[in-house]
């Protein structure tokens, strides 16, 4: 099809000098409005006004402009049919062979903390997705343009003197997978500015569903290849990460600094890492295995947490992933580089100058080492607030868990109460165990026996089918460690049999969330056994 009446009305005017010359020096007839008519005029091109086709002004401040009979016959007339070409002859209109448009903003502008409600809907274009969907739809004599990057194309075909069928279809997929990623971006201000998605609970009072807005009806979900990945969890399945497309936020926007390319299982540990650390508001080091922490830790220094995150299973700590939530400097580097460890990955906010060059040039394992800046952010933005995870079929949704509890709305259940010292470290060990899988116990201790110098994890049980086996397994990591130390547990000890072996261990306190119809039995155990005993009223559980 020949390029002889174009339409141009772009927001994005990059690239809008070199196309007006271009269609100058091919003696194509172009319409514009605005700003584009007056970019394109600098440019020595003679452009005709949308109003002097339509014989509209433009009204409503420009809110109506290019919606008119007169430019969507031009847009909408098929060439191959006589009575088309009749019914426009009929009306003096002309056909319009290509429309050059980008639209408003609207994401980087409505996502922009001051923006108002009113100046996003001012963006929310109406004329400009519907000359798009309008080429687009009659790709097989009309051509659509919707990004700069195309004009190398288009400028191809002006000096071809024609577009092709095969240009023509490509463009039209490109623009109605901008359209639809326009709407998916409006939809989902709109379902916030409605009220259909929840806002953020207070950090420490976890909103329970009757707290919340309803969850959206429909979700709709622009998702763009972001990393290729080797492989998925095991060699013959294939694999790659998608993030909504414009989010930067947690792992959809993480960098890599330097080390092999990460791989499928590497990003879960991270996720789970990186998730885990940010629960915490002290300087924190998490060590992860399998999605489950096997060491973390709080200290004055990042350096300090990783010495004891790194002691409490140094075994498991082999191959790990890693994540704190400050940036790692060189001390933090230097307890690294020590004999002895091995780490697939490493993220944090930021890595100084001097970790870097330590990391990645000091221990025998440089060369493997992932190291991942990971930018702040919301994450769940993109997604409606809500965290997706896959079935056969489908998708589960629902509000994260990542909001830490108050420990002023905890109950004593036993007659006595934890010395008020504990109460630091009934904390950390409850955070830390809503990340363990489910059934998931955590027994942590003070750093250097002292709750006020930092806390770490000295033994969990995780996934195990009955609670006590749990108790069990993390009494069995502790080990002598787990006298005077304190265990929490994700869920409510169904029977009092857990609390024989917590006593035998010597356990100082116990967080639990309580709902249990035996909580009477297991409270009189712990009675029995001098073990205080705290109800947190909430469930933790990571399946």
């Amino acid at each position: 099809m020949p390029l002889r009446r174009v339409l141009v009305s772009v927001f994005d005017k990059t690239g809008i000098d070199r196309l007006g010359r271009a269609l100058a020096g091919a003696g194509v007839e172009v319409l514009s409005t605005g700003g584009t008519a007056r970019a394109l005029a600098a440019q020595g091109l003679v452009v005709r006004d949308v109003s002097a086709v339509t014989g509209f002004p433009e009204i409503l401040d420009g809110r109506v402009k290019t919606l008119h009979p007169r430019i969507f016959a031009g847009l909408l007339c098929r060439a191959d049919r006589a009575d088309d070409l009749s019914t426009l002859a009929e009306h003096g209109i002309g056909t319009i062979d290509a429309v050059v448009v980008n639209l408003y903003p609207f994401s980087s502008v409505a996502s922009r903390p001051d923006c108002r409600a009113e100046e996003a809907i001012e963006l929310i274009d109406i004329g400009g997705p519907s000359l798009v969907r309008a080429a687009a739809k009659n790709h097989g004599f009309t051509a659509v343009i919707t990004d700069p990057e195309q004009y190398d194309d288009l400028l191809a075909a002006l000096a071809a003197g024609s577009t092709t069928l095969v240009q023509r279809r490509l463009w039209a997929a490109r623009a109605f997978e901008r359209t639809a990623a326009y709407d998916t971006q409006i939809a989902s201000w709109m379902a916030t500015h409605a009220g259909l998605v929840a806002p953020a609970a207070p950090a420490a009072a976890p909103a329970g569903p009757d707290d919340e807005a309803p969850l959206p009806a429909r979700l709709s979900l622009e998702l763009e290849r972001r990393l290729p990945l080797r492989y998925g969890e095991n060699p013959h399945q294939a694999a790659t990460l998608f993030a909504p497309v414009g989010t930067r936020a947690g792992l959809a926007g993480l960098r890599q600094l330097h080390g092999k390319e990460l791989s499928y299982n590497n990003l879960l540990d991270l996720d789970a890492a990186t998730r885990l650390a940010g629960l915490v508001p002290a300087a924190a080091a998490v060590i992860i295995k399998h999605t489950n922490p096997c060491g973390a830790a709080t200290a004055a220094t990042v350096a300090g947490a990783l010495e004891e995150a790194l002691a409490a299973d140094p075994v498991s700590a082999y191959g790990s992933i890693l994540a704190v939530n400050r940036p790692f400097d060189d001390e933090a580097a230097r307890v690294l580089t020590k004999p002895g460890l091995f780490v697939e990955a490493i993220a944090a906010p930021a890595f100084s100058p001097g970790a870097l060059t330590l990391l990645s040039t000091v221990p025998s394992w440089k060369a493997s080492v992932r190291l991942v800046e990971v930018p702040s952010g919301d994450p769940w933005e993109a997604t409606a607030g809500l965290e997706l995870r896959s079935i056969a079929g489908g998708l589960l949704a629902q509000r994260p868990d990542d909001r830490c509890d108050d420990p002023a709305a905890w109950r004593v259940a036993t007659r006595s109460a934890p010395p008020a010292a504990l109460t630091p470290l009934l904390d950390f060990a409850f955070t830390i165990v809503r990340r363990l899988s489910s059934n998931a116990i955590a027994v942590c201790r003070g750093v250097a026996g002292s709750p006020a110098a930092g806390a770490t994890l000295i033994g969990a049980g995780v996934g195990q089918t009955a609670r006590v086996d749990a108790v069990r397994l993390a009494l069995a990591k502790a080990g002598p460690r787990a006298r005077g130390a304190v265990l929490a547990s994700d869920a409510f000890f169904p029977f009092a049999d857990s609390i024989e072996p917590i006593a035998a261990a010597g356990i100082a306190a116990i967080i639990q969330p309580g709902g249990s119809k035996r909580d009477p039995e297991v409270i009189a155990a712990a009675e029995a056994a001098g073990i205080p005993m705290v109800f947190s009223s909430h469930r933790h559980f990571r399946h």
